[in-house]
């Protein structure tokens, strides 16, 4: 007899994000160009000094660091977190594998299994497989690109919220949307999560890319030191996808104990990484300034043009590198898809992810899809021709 996967292992949702890499492949194949906007993968070259702190590292055995990550690297971001204004002990700080184990360590030390998360939708889709490796529910609560994905009315939360429910979680600067949630919205979070006892995950990954002013962080919330929990990553902000370095911050030294037996399962966070990242923070003051400027044009360009598009509408993010746009078609997976396996114009296409996977109310999204900002003007302006074209032939259209 053969033996089964557990319930957990289908239950595990596929990444809508790289479900169409065989498609992109196969395309490529035929002698295709894919512009890859699908995924958050910057182009931005990852600072000299970081990868040189690396290459000069010194040692003669790599052995494992303190399951919390290195003291001088987590003394390293104190710093960083002043500032913001924010004001920690090094001991608050737990350096992860990635933001991906920070969010993890969270689901699993601040809820049990059949408890619920109320996530304001579309969201990462990832938080959904985080939440089935954790056994944990999700709950959503929809914000409408007509708006361009403010956060939901109180009452939305208010009626999802069960004896079951533990925690908000907000990504901010947001991705998919690239909304950035106001002071004032995260006070409104505060005050129902004070209210029904239940934690606020904020997940601040990109931080740094917030084109009006840096984001206001779930650390500073007021009366809130025992419910906020703050994953981060140095992924995004220093193009570090690979190093898999991230921190799991809190003042609530309950679960910082829960979390800390987490760390010391899985032994320590890696090693060459943690001396990227402490080499991260001395980079200069003014280091941002240009990526954000590039980024922030990039987006211009970008929503410019698909507004340019008959039938579509754009929303213009506040942060990150992300875009959800809406298109005059009929299913956005569909239409992803045919874009890799049918469509090229002057041998050329673009891969989107589908805003379906952001979704956890099924039905939603099916004409949004979301876009990465990540590539040159260029190439931005190559792929949103492509789109315009793709568009007008698509062969389900819908009635504008």
């Amino acid at each position: 007899m053969t033996p089964t996967i557990s319930q957990r292992g289908r239950q595990m949702p596929a990444s809508p994000i790289r479900k169409l890499v065989p498609y992109a492949e196969a395309a490529k194949k035929r002698g295709v160009k894919v512009y890859h906007l699908n995924i958050g993968q910057p182009d931005i070259e990852t600072p000299k000094p970081v990868l040189d702190a690396v290459r000069h590292s010194d040692f003669k055995i790599l052995e494992y660091s303190h399951s919390a990550g290195n003291e001088s690297y987590r003394r390293k971001l104190v710093t960083y977190y002043q500032r913001f204004g924010v004001e920690l002990d090094h001991n608050q700080i737990i350096v992860t594998t990635g933001g991906s184990e920070a969010i993890l360590f969270g689901f699993l030390a601040c809820l049990d299994a059949g408890d619920e998360v109320i996530i304001p939708e579309p969201f990462y889709a990832n938080y959904n497989g985080f939440a089935a490796e954790a056994g944990v529910v999700v709950k959503a609560v929809t914000a409408n690109i007509d708006n361009g994905f403010a956060l939901p009315d109180l009452a939305q939360f208010e009626a999802q919220i069960t004896p079951r429910t533990k925690a908000i979680v907000i990504c901010n600067p947001n991705n998919p949307t690239g909304y950035v949630y106001s002071q004032e919205e995260l006070e409104t979070l505060s005050k129902i999560c004070l209210k029904h006892g239940l934690f606020l995950f904020s997940d601040e990954a990109y931080r740094e890319f917030s084109y009006n002013g840096a984001p206001f962080s779930a650390l500073n919330l007021e009366g809130m030191e025992n419910n906020v929990v703050v994953m981060d990553t140095i992924s995004k902000r220093y193009s570090a996808c690979g190093g898999r370095i991230g921190a799991f911050v809190t003042r609530n030294q309950a679960v910082l104990d829960a979390a800390m037996k987490l760390a010391q399962a899985r032994l320590s966070p890696p090693s060459f990484a943690q001396i990227a990242g402490e080499a991260a923070v001395d980079l200069p003051a003014d280091y941002f300034d240009g990526i954000k400027a590039e980024y922030q044009h990039r987006r211009d360009l970008l929503v410019k043009l698909i507004n340019d598009i008959p039938g579509a509408f754009c929303p213009n993010p506040g942060g990150a590198f992300y875009a959800i746009a809406k298109l005059p078609i009929d299913n956005a997976d569909k239409f992803c898809q045919w874009l890799l396996e049918s469509f090229s114009w002057e041998d050329q296409t673009v891969m989107l992810a589908p805003a379906t996977g952001f979704y956890a109310t099924p039905g939603l999204g099916q004409q949004e899809v979301r876009l990465a900002y990540v590539l040159n003007t260029e190439d931005i302006t190559a792929a949103m021709q492509c789109l315009k074209q793709a568009v007008a032939q698509y062969p389900a259209k819908t009635i504008q």
